[in-house]
This record gives C-alpha cells, sequence and structure tokens, in this order.
C-alpha cells in the first residue's frame, strides 16, 4: 500500500520530468546518459526512423533494446516520450506488439502524437504500439493482463519507484512463463542515507530512489525469478558540486540486468550448448550476459540455470541444447565457464569497462548518441 510518503514522491518526480526537465540536456548527472555496449548495425537505424522530438524528449539511462524480438509482445515501463517503443515497433514487426506505459502525461501525449508518424513511415498497415497514462507499480489498474507479454523492458524507471518489490511482482504476474525483464537501472554501492532518500533533485536524477545492488537479487528470489544475470555496467559521475556533497561517499552505477520468469520444471544438470547464429543482428556471436559470449557453431558448457533460461526461453530455437551431462562428440571449438570468472557485482564490471577503455578506443554507439549529443 502506498504511503504519504510515496505519494509526495510520485508527485515531484512527476513534475520533474514533467516540468523541470525540457530536454536530456537538462540533467545534472550522466545518470540518464551514460554509454551502452556497441549497438548492432539494424537498432542504430531503428531509432534513427524515430522522430526528432520523440528522441529530444527521452530520458532513459541505457539502451534497452534485447536480442531476438521478431513476432514479441512487449511492455515497456516508464515508456517517456516512447523512443524504445517507436525502435522496438520495427524490429517486432507487425505480427508484434509493443505497450509503452509511463506516469507523466506530457510525456505520453508527445508518444500518441507520433503513430501515425511512425507507422507510415515503417509502411505498417495497421498501428502495433501502443501508450497508456499509468504507474508502472500498478499494471493492472491500467488493463494489463495476466501473463500477456513475451518481455518487459524497463529504462530507467524501476529507481523512480519507491517500492521496487511491487514492481517486479507486477512484471512477473504479466509476463508469460518463459518470459524476461530486460532492464537498464540505477543502483547504489550502499544502502542509502536518508538526506539522499529525501532530496527532491536526486530522486528526479534518478539517484534518490537508487536500489543498493545487493537487494536486486532477493527482491527478485521473494518474487518468483531467476537469479538476476547482469549484462553492463557504468559508473555514474554528478555534475552539480551541491549534489555531490549530499552523496558523499556513496557511488551509483547504471547496469543493465536481464530476469527470467521460468516455469517450475524439474532439476538441470550442466550441458553443452551451440548457437546457431539465427538471431538478426547477432550472426556471429550472441553477448547473452557478462558472463556468456556464445560464438556461432561453438561448444560453450554452461551451468544448470543458464540451461534452464535457453530451454524455456526464446533463445530456445537459436541453440542446440545436448543431453543432461553429455558432451558434443565432435565440435573442435570449445569454452567452459569457471566459477570465478562469475561477475554479479555491477561496481566490478564498470571498473573492468572503466580500465578497458583507458586501453582502447571507446565503444561505438550507446545512449549518448541518440540524446544528448543528437
Amino acid at each position: 500500500m502506498a504511503t504519504p510518503r510515496d505519494a509526495e514522491i510520485r508527485k515531484d518526480v512527476q513534475t520533474y520530468y514533467g516540468q523541470v526537465l525540457k530536454k536530456s540536456a537538462d540533467f545534472q548527472t550522466n545518470a540518464c546518459v551514460t554509454a551502452a555496449r556497441p549497438v548492432p548495425q539494424h537498432i542504430r537505424e531503428a531509432l534513427q526512423n524515430v522522430h526528432e522530438e520523440v528522441s529530444l524528449r527521452y530520458y532513459g539511462c541505457g539502451l534497452v533494446i534485447p536480442e531476438c524480438l521478431e513476432n514479441c509482445w512487449i511492455l515497456d515501463l516508464g515508456s517517456g516520450s516512447g523512443r524504445d517503443c517507436y525502435a522496438l515497433s520495427q524490429l517486432v514487426g507487425e505480427k508484434g506488439h509493443v505497450t509503452g506505459i509511463d506516469m507523466t502525461e506530457g510525456q505520453v501525449e508527445v508518444a500518441n502524437k507520433y503513430i501515425e508518424y511512425h507507422m507510415e513511415k515503417y509502411g505498417f498497415q495497421a498501428p502495433n504500439v501502443t501508450f497508456i497514462h499509468g504507474y508502472i507499480e500498478k499494471l493492472e489498474e491500467a488493463g494489463i493482463k495476466n501473463e500477456s507479454y513475451d518481455i518487459v523492458i524497463s529504462n530507467c524507471a524501476i529507481n523512480l519507484v519507491p517500492d521496487k518489490q511491487q514492481v517486479l511482482q507486477e512484471v512477473y504476474r504479466v509476463l508469460k512463463h518463459g518470459g524476461e525483464l530486460y532492464f537498464s537501472d540505477v543502483y547504489a554501492s550502499l544502502e542509502l542515507p536518508e538526506e539522499i532518500r529525501t532530496h527532491k533533485v536526486l530522486w528526479g536524477e534518478c539517484l534518490g530512489g537508487a536500489l543498493y545492488w545487493k537487494d536486486l537479487s532477493i527482491l527478485a528470489k521473494k518474487v518468483g525469478f531467476c537469479p538476476p544475470r547482469l549484462v553492463t555496467a557504468n559508473f555514474i559521475t554528478v555534475q552539480n558540486k551541491e549534489l555531490e556533497n549530499v552523496i558523499g561517499d556513496c557511488r551509483f552505477v547504471s547496469a543493465t540486468f536481464r530476469l527470467f520468469k521460468l516455469p517450475k520444471t524439474g532439476p538441470t544438470q550442466k550441458c553443452q550448448v551451440i548457437y546457431n547464429g539465427g538471431i538478426r543482428g547477432h550472426e556471429k556471436e550472441l553477448i547473452f550476459d557478462a558472463n556468456f559470449t556464445f560464438k556461432k557453431d561453438e561448444v560453450v558448457e554452461v551451468d544448470e540455470e543458464t540451461v534452464a533460461i535457453l530451454k524455456n526461453s526464446r533463445f530456445a530455437q537459436d541453440f542446440l541444447i545436448g543431453p543432461d551431462g553429455e558432451k558434443f562428440p565432435t565440435y573442435g571449438a570449445y569454452t567452459a565457464l569457471e566459477v570465478k570468472d562469475v561477475v554479479t557485482d555491477p561496481f566490478e564490471l564498470a571498473g573492468r569497462s572503466d580500465s578497458a577503455e583507458s586501453r582502447s578506443f571507446p565503444a561505438v554507439g550507446g545512449c549518448c548518441s541518440t540524446k544528448k549529443c543528437s
């Protein structure tokens, strides 16, 4: 049940995104313009097709477009002006559908304004995108039915809701079995002190409501999801001395995670899998998360949880999965994951990314290329 404090936070956030912010350059931190990993060509093209006003009014903190989307039904939590929705609507095709929900009425108005423009640009006979004014922790009130979506995405929105568990419960309810929550959000290095949790500007900047990163796995387990799988992470910097003083020693990252809702099945064993290269934009390799990269036709040994995900999700058609506990007899290339290599801490991954960037050229793409630098 929402508390008076929760209602006050919601009102403050609506004011910040509806009135204070006029464009992405108005942010006082880089929480919403952190770099993402390299973007496949077909996604870059989809983003370039999005109307300029929609992109300008978009305030996400990463590029939240997963793989293997054709014909999928996708729900975007905190869809804002609709940038990701319009990119996704091209990728799911006319047989798929994208629904965006946002609590800021002005943002939903911008998104709705350009439905006809985008459908005509894509050559679609009928709209495959819908925008709803509502709250991401109250999806049932918005009319979103049980087990109705293949994928739920969120781009820097869950941190703006005080009750994160309620959001995850609603997402779990509306996902089909085998479905996925693929989301970028802001995480804190420690439990936030009161002065940060009650700071209006820090809430609007996606920092005041940031979850302590270790709490995500606790909430996911409570709701019924598989353990979170870390995809990318980048440090957040604050470009305001006054806000830096409030934050003190606390650090923040923007991180992307995957959460899968799997059917209740019997136990699985480690086994070998082979990626067939059939996913558009990922024909040579599929970077599944920070720990697993699947190269086409290469044998990879995976743990029990990864086996269950690949068997029971939309990725099943793209993998040859060996019998439990058995090995493929005649393949040369082989990769085995060692337990010590598994990364779950977004701050550790962000540190590795910083070190890698200092030794090489910056990654191409990222959300900055479609927002602040546009």
